[in-house]
């Protein structure tokens, strides 16, 4: 029999962590084009072809659902900025870069909810972002020759998270208004780094300009 529109979709019987995945996919792909205050669980059950009331058999609140969304998203995010290896020191940064540009590119909406919108205050989803913005710090540093232990360094950790900031911050505004191109966005991103680098180790910069 053939499914007029306006029917519901045909139930698919998933095992439990299938239909957890899912559900969380489905809201990661909802948080690409809106913010996660915005995402509705009601229009990602009938996708799954669930009711409202099976959503929450594997979330059992709304905010346990959005945690899972954007745990999955910070990992994407991650996954996206991984360093390619293969690359010099100084080509391996400016890809991974690169990459990040690609991805806040593609999840606007979503990026400038997370980091301005409420979610940036909520006490159990800010942590989450907080914990994205010291996994890049760590993937920058284990790429570099010496090993760094945080707190052997407290300057240049210091300056890290303020590089940090400043890249959302210039991403953000850069998304808003594009006033210069994509290629001067990552070329002033990489720069900066090697220039706050220098002010606090010089070997350092120097490794990473490579």
């Amino acid at each position: 029999m053939t499914r007029t529109q306006g029917d519901a979709p045909k139930r698919t019987r998933l095992s439990p962590d299938e239909r957890r995945e899912q559900l969380i996919t489905l809201g990661a792909k909802m948080l690409g084009e809106r913010s996660i205050e915005d995402i509705s669980v009601s229009e990602i059950a009938a996708e799954a072809g669930i009711s409202r009331g099976l959503l929450f058999h594997y979330f059992p609140t709304k905010q346990d659902f959005q945690l899972a969304i954007v745990h999955h998203a910070n990992a994407e995010l991650l996954e996206r900025v991984a360093p390619d290896r293969s690359l010099g020191l100084f080509e391996m940064l400016r890809d991974s870069i690169e990459r990040y540009i690609e991805y806040v590119t593609e999840n606007r909406t979503s990026y400038l909810a997370l980091l301005r919108g409420p979610t940036s205050v909520s006490p159990d989803l800010a942590p989450l972002v907080d914990q994205t913005r010291d996994a890049i710090i760590g993937i920058i540093l284990a790429e570099t020759p010496t090993p760094i232990v945080e707190s052997d360094h407290p300057r240049l950790m210091l300056a890290m998270r303020g590089w940090i900031a400043f890249v959302e911050e210039s991403t953000l505004t850069w998304l808003r208004s594009e006033p210069i191109s994509r290629t001067e966005l990552i070329d002033l991103l990489v720069e900066s780094l090697i220039a706050i680098a220098f002010s606090v180790d010089p070997e350092l910069a120097a490794a990473l300009r490579g």
